[in-house]
């Protein structure tokens, strides 16, 4: 069965020549600065997993509000309108950002309450929007 999976994968993947993904149409310096947000946003996924696995859920609930949480909403507010990405985003897109924010914060009061089954059952809602966001939409 282990020689079929490479097979079967590459049956599953889309065809590389057509990405039907929606254009989200961003100035060049809101496609930047989301970039940058994007990869900064797998930094603090990659720190949360490593504290949760070390059972700090206390820390791990900290950085969940602190970098991706209602907290980390609204810090491109002070950019010029152009470099900033969400007022450029199809609202759709905008809405999968937000409810991002909101899945962090729910996983944090959970992991800062030490309610470790919870915050484990929320785990994977830290990149749900990031996936369906991911999945939908495009800058390029």
């Amino acid at each position: 069965m282990k020689r079929l999976l490479p097979l079967v994968l590459l049956l599953a993947l889309p065809a590389a020549a057509e990405d039907t993904r929606q254009l989200a149409k961003l100035t060049p310096q809101a496609q930047e600065v989301l970039r940058q947000e994007m990869f900064d946003n797998l930094v603090a996924l990659n720190e949360i997993l490593s504290l949760v696995a070390e059972n700090k859920l206390k820390e791990a609930g900290e950085v969940a509000e602190s970098k991706l949480g209602k907290r980390a909403m609204g810090k491109h507010a002070r950019l010029p309108f152009e470099a900033r990405p969400g007022p450029q985003m199809p609202p759709e897109m905008h809405d999968l950002g937000r409810n991002g924010h909101f899945a962090a914060s729910e996983f944090a009061a959970a992991a800062a309450g030490g309610n470790r089954a919870r915050a484990l059952a929320l785990l994977p809602n830290l990149t749900a929007n990031c996936v369906a966001c991911h999945a939908s939409y495009r800058t390029r």
